[in-house]
């Protein structure tokens, strides 16, 4: 029983990255006709809705405690807001591949803070996955931008650090705070929060006016973007901390590079090369390592 709720545990975070890493490809769509800012108000508008609609259906009380809103809040606020509003602006300055190792950060951050916070344990075998997963990102971003690797420290480059730091926070403060409610119902209060916080950016950018500029297929990579990235892939985050560490559901964010290759090619019709093949390998190998499965069967069929 408790293998098969960890299994779901993991699904449901390989889904959320899979989500986050065809985000890319389809803000990559819309970001011609819509700005930033305003893309992240219509996407949490949508997101918002399609909670909400999900939550009507299972008929879900949408009350809360008061004692627990401001929890909802702050997490509203770091996962959603400042995250978003973080990377949106990181990414004026530095390219997607800069921004795609930069954000295998962020499992070291959560790993530290999980130590410090959540009394987890860090062994050998972990530092060792985690290692792998880096060198996989670092061979998958070069290898899609055909440059070698880079540190320019510039005003992107701190804020996309920032972000990493601020989603490890994030994530072991909503695996620590244990707000007695179900998955659905806190993202949704976070999404919501993410909404009224970013409507300020619509305003002054006078954003409803590009909506009419968008076509069908845009209007699919929106919806996509509020339904399944803003809506669906936090909800399944939150599902994978309820039973997993935080430290082994961060390790899963390496995995988002390899689910932005593939979309890219499959919808953005890029070339796919050995080396990203290799990257992604490696990656995969890193996070089975951490999430302890790799090593004990390695062991058992040494034993055989």
């Amino acid at each position: 029983m408790i293998i098969n709720s960890k299994l779901t545990a993991s699904l449901y975070a390989l889904m959320a990255i899979s989500f986050w890493g065809v985000s890319f490809v389809s803000t990559k769509a819309v970001l011609g006709k819509l700005d930033p800012y305003s893309l992240l108000v219509i996407r949490f508008g949508i997101g918002a809705l399609f909670l909400l609609l999900l939550l009507l259906l299972q008929r879900n009380r949408l009350k809360v405690s008061i004692k627990y809103l401001p929890h909802l809040i702050v997490l509203g606020i770091l996962g959603v807001f400042i995250h978003q509003i973080l990377q949106a602006t990181a990414l004026l300055t530095i390219n997607a591949s800069a921004a795609g190792w930069l954000i295998s950060f962020s499992p070291v951050f959560t790993v530290i803070l999980s130590i410090l916070f959540l009394h987890e344990k860090i062994n050998l075998t972990k530092v060792v996955g985690m290692v792998l997963a880096i060198m996989g990102v670092l061979i998958i971003s070069m290898s899609r931008s055909g440059q070698s690797f880079q540190l320019m420290m510039n005003i992107g480059f701190l804020l996309m650090i920032l972000s990493t730091l601020n989603w490890a926070i994030y994530s072991v403060l909503l695996k620590s705070l244990k707000i007695p409610y179900p998955p659905l119902v806190v993202t949704f209060y976070m999404c919501l929060t993410g909404l009224f916080l970013t409507t300020p950016f619509l305003i002054r950018n006078r954003g409803w006016e590009d909506l009419s500029l968008l076509n069908h297929s845009e209007w699919a990579h929106l919806l996509f973007l509020g339904v399944f990235v803003s809506g669906i892939a936090y909800w399944y985050w939150g599902k994978a901390l309820e039973v997993l560490e935080a430290s082994k559901v961060s390790m899963f964010l390496y995995l988002e590079p390899i689910a932005t290759l593939i979309a890219a090619v499959l919808l953005l019709q890029e070339k796919v090369l050995l080396i990203s093949i290799g990257g992604g390998i490696i990656i995969i190998i890193g996070v089975i390592i951490v999430n302890g499965q790799l090593v004990p069967m390695l062991l058992r069929l040494l034993k055989k």
